[in-house]
């Protein structure tokens, strides 16, 4: 009788029927057709999560070519009746035509953006380039005065600025931005210089140049972008500042285009939803030109400006 453990081991036995292999050109389609119902899923969700944040404002704008008794009676975009008399009635019914308003605006911000480009880029330039006592302390409480809200500082400016008759005038609105009030900027703007080498200052300080010929012939014409970033933001937040507006400039031929469209409303119900509508559409049109066309500067400028 043959040892069980001296056996030899039998092999093993092969299926009959042994499931096929997908090929590696079958694998390369499915991977294809995988990512490319990927790609078109996610550009639907992008599509979808677009139209939900752009529905306001295409609601605004369909709701300005509506007659008032159909704006709230007919919630979605295409209007049954359209009607332009909201952009006529608007541009007319306030004590002013609403260029006035506008022109008032235009003033404000130029004044503000010519205030913080010069301002802020000095300021900028002495915290990131020039060596004084407690430097780093006043770039700290400068830093720490984005942290202040408006309505912490609003009175005491108030007060200040009764005080000197500036109320009533574009004096409050413009002449602090002359005084690098606005640390975004300045701080923004010290990101930039700092990442400037200092071998070009050293170079120009070897030709004879003081701090203010590398400012005005070394700095500023390599910070473009970031002046280009200050000077969209500016406008941005200065065309669309409500609050500070409201609190100094009370008479209506002071108005500028925030006040304005919120004269449209009344609170004992009679409102004039259509011209205001159709207002904040004009309204909106220097912002989506100035972003249309600095779109360019201000990717460069944010990207130039980020962390060094």
């Amino acid at each position: 009788m043959t040892d069980l453990k001296h056996a030899p081991q039998s092999a093993e036995v092969e299926p009959l029927f042994q499931e096929p292999q997908p090929s590696s050109e079958a694998r390369r389609r499915r991977s294809m057709r995988w990512h490319r119902v990927r790609g078109v899923a996610k550009h639907v969700g992008l599509v979808l999560a677009a139209f939900v944040m752009l529905y306001p404002l295409l609601w605004m704008v369909a709701s300005s070519i509506k007659p008032d008794a159909l704006i709230f009676r007919e919630p979605w975009l295409i209007p049954s009746e359209v009607s332009l008399e909201n952009y006529t009635q608007g541009w007319n019914a306030l004590l002013h035509p609403f260029s006035h308003y506008l022109a008032n605006s235009f003033l404000v911000v130029l004044g503000a953006v010519l205030g913080n480009l010069v301002s802020c880029t000095l300021a900028a330039y002495a915290f990131a380039r020039l060596k004084f006592r407690l430097r780093n302390l006043w770039f700290a409480i400068m830093l720490m005065s984005i942290m202040l809200p408006i309505h912490v500082i609003i009175v005491p400016q108030y007060i200040l600025f009764s005080e000197l008759g500036w109320i009533n005038t574009f004096a409050p609105l413009i002449v602090p931005k002359l005084l690098a009030t606005d640390a975004f900027f300045v701080f923004l703007l010290v990101q930039f210089f700092r990442g400037v080498p200092r071998e070009l200052d050293e170079a120009a300080t070897i030709d004879g140049a003081n701090h203010l010929r590398i400012f005005f012939q070394v700095m500023l014409p390599l910070a473009t972008p970031a002046l280009a970033t200050t000077a969209i933001f500016t406008f941005i937040w200065t065309w669309n500042d409500f609050f500070s507006q409201l609190i100094f400039l009370t008479k209506p031929d002071m108005y500028t285009v925030p006040i304005a469209l919120r004269s449209f409303l009344d609170s004992t119900g009679q409102s004039s939803w259509g011209a205001m509508f159709a207002m904040s559409i004009v309204s909106l049109i220097p912002l989506f030109l100035v972003f249309l066309f600095g779109q360019r500067y201000l990717v460069r400028g944010i990207a130039t400006t980020g962390l060094k």
